[in-house]
């Protein structure tokens, strides 16, 4: 559970730092790009990957293709929902992709289901809920046709990269090819994109976007250890992980934004607390 712990740490200092990062006037998109190219050193350096004889045959270049288009483009797919969906619903969206993930675990996986993982998964389902629509007074934004489809593509998209992550941790030798072939994906994928938009580049992004790049590689790399270390147990990683975001979230939104704690968020927190334990227990 630590690595589930800071996994979900990192992404919550991610989403801060790119809410900071805004105001301050960064551009989000060269630092989401910048953040690969970092990602990919960083992983070379930590996972070793013996890129020097990669095996053409054996690499799952669909799936460092696949990737590397969908992890830049969640980014996208997020920032254009919670301009045309409204906050609420997207983390809705975004967190309830733990849903799918789930049913993935169990499906596709076939893992086993306790009772203590079934309760701890319903207790983080509910907390989420509780969180995420106790700040439904606050956000009477209205959706249009565009927004469900950003919405719906925030969903599948968090969603589809769990379980591609678990599946990576399932090639043996090949995952740190595989990974460090992601991020290099991912970055070019990312500059074709700015390129074609006819971006300003400025240098601050680049400082910015490697300070993103560590703590999205910890995020990622930390994700994926868990799963290795947890590989009968994805059910755990996955609830787990999303619990906690949403936890930190929320403290995050008390301590550092000075949101107003309400009602169902105390509810929330107190179900996602004992939730986590249940899974933890689980184990």
């Amino acid at each position: 559970m630590e690595l589930i712990f800071s996994a979900a740490l990192c992404s919550v200092l991610v989403s801060i730092l790119l809410k900071f990062a805004k105001q301050k006037g960064f551009d989000a998109l060269q630092m989401i790009a910048w953040n690969y190219a970092i990602a990919s050193v960083l992983s070379y350096l930590w996972f070793k990957p013996d890129l020097a004889h990669i095996s053409i045959a054996q690499t799952p270049w669909w799936l460092i293709a696949v990737l590397g288009v969908v992890l830049p483009s969640i980014f996208l797919c997020l920032a254009k929902s919670l301009h045309t969906a409204g906050i609420l619903k997207t983390e809705i969206a975004q967190r309830l992709s733990v849903v799918l993930s789930l049913f993935a675990a169990y499906f596709f996986f076939q893992e086993q289901f306790n009772s203590l993982k079934v309760v701890g998964v319903v207790l983080g389902i509910v907390a989420v809920l509780c969180l995420v629509f106790s700040k439904s007074a606050s956000d009477p934004s209205t959706i249009n046709k565009q927004g469900i489809f950003h919405l719906l593509s925030v969903w599948i998209g968090y969603a589809a990269v769990d379980i591609l992550l678990k599946y990576t941790t399932s090639l043996g030798l090949q995952f740190a090819v595989t990974l460090n072939l992601m991020f290099i994906c991912a970055f070019v994928c990312s500059v074709l994109y700015l390129l074609i938009r006819k971006v300003q580049w400025h240098s601050k992004n680049i400082w910015g976007g490697a300070v993103l790049g560590v703590l999205n590689f910890a995020n990622i790399a930390l994700y994926v250890k868990a799963h290795m270390l947890l590989k009968d147990s994805p059910a755990i990683v996955f609830a787990g992980m999303n619990i906690l975001v949403v936890l930190f979230g929320v403290i995050a939104g008390l301590l550092i934004f000075k949101e107003k704690l309400k009602g169902m968020t105390v509810l929330g927190l107190v179900l996602g607390l004992a939730g986590v334990v249940c899974l933890a227990l689980a184990i």
